[in-house]
């Protein structure tokens, strides 16, 4: 009895002690799932040159905007028709340097030769229906004239009579009867004078008017005739401007109505930039602000001239007035690029400008640390120029942060930084 019970006191201490083996197993189980679930996860590793690191700093800021464009003349001329035709014949060709007085191109027009033949006729018409009236007139007035003289002549020896029976009736050898006989002869004569003369007076001073509808005929008849002519020698389209010819938009045998372009010609030498501007940074821009023009061989310094109240595909239109000598190999339609300076700011803390982010926005930038880890940081920008932006919140001068697109992190507050 005494083996049987000290059997199963051996087995009872065997299952406690199994008992508590499997518990402290199960305890340091948890214990380790806890701790693992409590570390923080593995830092991605980022090559060092694989990313853009800039060092954050204090001191002046130049504000730019920069866009693309194209060198276009100042000043451009388009040659219309002014009268309808077929191109004849075309003597030049885009790139060709022209003159006022050359010649592009020829047109015709058998109606207008006809029109100025008969344009002709009827100035000539004109014209002589106006010298037959003049002439009339002036007959007329020699007749008004001739007449005053006879009654001028009249009158003058009708008051010599009257003088000499005045002193035969004193000296009593006329009667009182035949003095007043002379004396209203002589008033008569001096009444018809007066009348004859003003008549003469308002005859010359009449043909003027007289003549007015003939004259107004006339210059009617001749500005239609020399604007038929004009017309005519505008079949041969000349430049009007010293230049390079830019443009033929029509060819030989097409039938050209009035006010159509056949031409056009610009002057190479005054050149302007025309640039295009995201319309996000145009709002800092001013009339007469500097700008720099690159042409790829040289840059050119200008001014901001007009700003395009409308925009177009996102952008702005703006004109900058080239001041300085253009590089060689300069010429219209070149693509440029521009900057423009908006202000100078002193005194600020900056960085590069990152790849995303736009001014006066908060982000999150990956802030390098002395173990050689990144850590995400919300900085708050301020004003922005082409390659550089204001700090307003979150860094300090000497932090160094990513400036590159770490997208590809973003569910990571923290990188390792390799190499």
């Amino acid at each position: 009895m005494v083996d049987i019970a000290r059997s199963s006191d051996v087995i009872k201490k065997k299952k406690i002690r199994r008992a508590l083996y499997g518990t402290g197993f199960l305890v340091v189980i948890i214990l380790i799932t806890v701790g693992v679930s409590r570390l923080k996860p593995a830092a991605p590793s980022v090559d060092r040159a694989t990313v853009w690191i800039d060092t954050v700093k204090r001191g002046p800021m130049l504000r730019q905007v920069r866009g693309s464009g194209t060198l276009v003349p100042e000043e451009i001329r388009w040659i219309p028709a002014t009268t309808q035709g077929r191109v004849e014949r075309i003597l030049l060709r885009p790139g060709a340097t022209v003159q006022p007085d050359t010649v592009i191109l020829e047109l015709t027009n058998p109606e207008l030769q006809q029109s100025v033949k008969e344009a002709q006729l009827a100035y000539q018409s004109a014209q002589a229906a106006y010298q037959n009236r003049k002439t009339e007139l002036e007959r007329e007035l020699l007749n008004q004239q001739g007449d005053v003289a006879g009654i001028e002549a009249a009158y003058k020896d009708a008051a010599l009579t009257l003088e000499a029976n005045t002193q035969l009736f004193k000296d009593g050898l006329v009667s009182q009867i035949q003095l007043k006989q002379f004396q209203s002869r002589a008033d008569e004569l001096a009444n018809r004078l007066s009348i004859g003369k003003k008549r003469l007076e308002m005859q010359t001073g009449g043909i003027k008017s007289l003549l007015a509808p003939q004259e107004a005929d006339v210059d009617q008849r001749r500005a239609a005739y020399e604007l038929r002519v004009h017309q005519l020698g505008d079949l041969k389209v000349k430049a009007g401007m010293s230049g390079v010819l830019q443009e033929v938009p029509v060819e030989r045998g097409a039938q050209i109505g009035p006010g159509a372009n056949l031409a056009r010609v610009a002057d190479p030498t005054n050149l302007k930039a025309e640039l295009r501007i995201a319309e996000t940074q145009t709002k800092d821009i001013r009339i007469g602000q500097y700008a720099e023009v690159d042409t790829r061989n040289g840059i050119v310094k200008g001014r901001v001239a007009r700003i395009d109240p409308k925009s177009t595909g996102g952008t702005v239109g703006v004109d900058v007035i080239l001041e300085g000598a253009l590089p060689s190999g300069s010429r219209p339609d070149l693509s440029v690029d521009g900057t423009i300076q908006l202000e100078r700011l002193d005194n600020v803390i900056y960085v590069g400008r990152p790849a995303f982010g736009q001014e006066n926005s908060t982000v999150g930038l990956f802030k390098l640390t002395a173990d050689g880890e990144a850590h995400r940081t919300n900085v708050k920008l301020g004003r922005s120029s082409v390659n550089q932006i204001e700090i307003i919140e979150g860094l300090q001068p000497g932090d160094q942060v990513i400036l590159s697109d770490m997208s590809a992190q973003d569910s990571f507050d923290r990188i390792r930084i390799a190499g």
